[in-house]
């Protein structure tokens, strides 16, 4: 392990690595048939350990404008388990805040409206902000108002400025996309009403870590949260950390409740001391993560080696950004599987970064029945393992790679 200075939460000295992936492409830089004629850009993808606030974060960032702005083909809406989701959330803080038409709740990262839409539908007026123009237009054509900016101070400051405020600040799935860390959350004290609250969700660190889910880490994601890392980033823009909730969804999150009164409740103080009593708070955690993290690779890969060795076919569900990053540290590609598929129109006819893997239609799967098929979303396993039951009854095997190697 070697140490890196210049910590993105509070800007300390003496970071310390302890996983190195090699160099990875960008994940959600899907090459079309003409892009692979040319070279494709890897960057190194370390993480690192800050000593002094715990923040887990890797150490190199990719511009965002070239991450999130150009043909940017992540459409939330794709997902039926993440619109039950966002549906049943919206529900809660619409009943829980009492919102109704003279309230405003704002998404940051809004994506193609997938979440805005349900507060529109109970009558709350809506304002969505998010970079991405496809997705952004796709908010806008369904009737959801989207800024197509990147949120930070300015931005918040600017809608402050027109009068806006916001009772509600929903960013779910993005703290950890965002190079300006401090900035964004100073931007959500911004554009806060005194007594509204922001809701926000993020990936969980230690189910990452005890679930060695290292295929989660990417360049889209700069950081890795504990609710250590996360009141401390809080209270240094003046707002508190007042309650938490453990979800199951993505391979383990936290939904966060952040207002200005601080509050903390009992499941926050709770999670806190067991972060404390677990060292999670501690570099020892993270040691032997790449150790695990090759043991994986290994296993995985002698799965898929022993079964072509029997002559057996094998595809890919799935052209998620976790998937491109498993598929290229673990060097599967095209001699071990013979293509991949997703529900995503926009990701339909392109490849897999790297690997350069076809991307097709789920029927493909009917078509041609492959005998096992490796589930590279394993995070909506479920919804996927449903979509394939009529595949599983004609006698197709389908392979969960994470947290163990094991066929379903």
């Amino acid at each position: 392990m070697s140490p890196t200075p210049a910590c993105r939460s509070c800007g300390a000295d003496g970071l310390v690595t302890f996983l190195s992936l090699g160099k990875m492409p960008l994940v959600d830089a899907l090459p079309t048939e003409q892009d692979l004629l040319g070279p494709e850009a890897r960057y190194p993808l370390d993480v690192a350990f800050c000593p002094a606030c715990s923040l887990v974060q890797i150490l190199e960032t990719v511009q965002p404008e070239v991450l999130f702005c150009r043909d940017y083909p992540y459409y939330s809406s794709f997902t039926d388990a993440l619109l039950a989701h966002s549906k049943a959330n919206v529900a809660e803080l619409v009943r829980s805040r009492r919102l109704g038409p003279d309230s405003l709740a704002v998404e940051l990262a809004s994506n193609d409206g997938y979440l805005l839409q349900y507060f529109a539908e109970a009558g709350v007026p809506v304002l969505g902000i998010d970079p991405a123009e496809g997705p952004a237009r796709a908010a806008i054509a369904k009737g959801i108002p989207t800024l197509i900016d990147f949120f930070g101070r300015d931005l918040a400051r600017r809608l402050r400025a027109s009068g806006m405020g916001a009772d509600v600040v929903v960013a779910n799935n993005v703290l950890a996309h965002v190079a300006d860390l401090n900035g964004f959350v100073q931007g959500i004290a911004t554009l806060l009403k005194d007594g509204g609250v922001a809701v926000i969700e993020v990936p969980y660190v230690k189910d990452l870590i005890d679930h060695c889910e290292f295929d989660t880490i990417y360049h889209e994601h700069l950081c890795y949260f504990s609710v250590t890392a996360l009141a401390t980033l809080f209270r240094r823009h003046g707002l508190s950390l007042n309650h938490v909730q453990r979800l199951a969804i993505h391979g383990g999150s936290l939904r966060l409740f952040v207002e200005r009164t601080a509050q903390p409740s009992a499941a926050v103080q709770a999670m806190l001391a067991a972060e404390a009593a677990e060292n999670v708070t501690g570099l020892g955690y993270y040691e032997d993560f790449a150790a695990r993290v090759a043991d994986i690779k290994q296993r995985l890969v002698a799965l898929l080696d022993g079964l072509r060795a029997k002559g057996k076919r094998i595809a890919a569900y799935g052209a998620a950004a976790k998937g491109a990053i498993l598929l290229n540290y673990a060097g599967i590609g095209a001699d071990v599987l013979d293509f991949v598929v997703d529900r995503n129109v926009h990701k339909q006819g392109r490849y897999m970064p790297g690997v350069h893997l076809p991307i097709a239609d789920p029927l493909r799967i009917w078509r041609d029945m492959p005998d096992y098929v490796l589930i590279l979303a394993w995070n909506f396993k479920d919804e996927i393992l449903v979509q394939l039951d009529d595949y599983r009854r004609l006698g197709g095997r389908c392979i969960i790679p994470i947290p163990s190697p094991v066929i379903a």
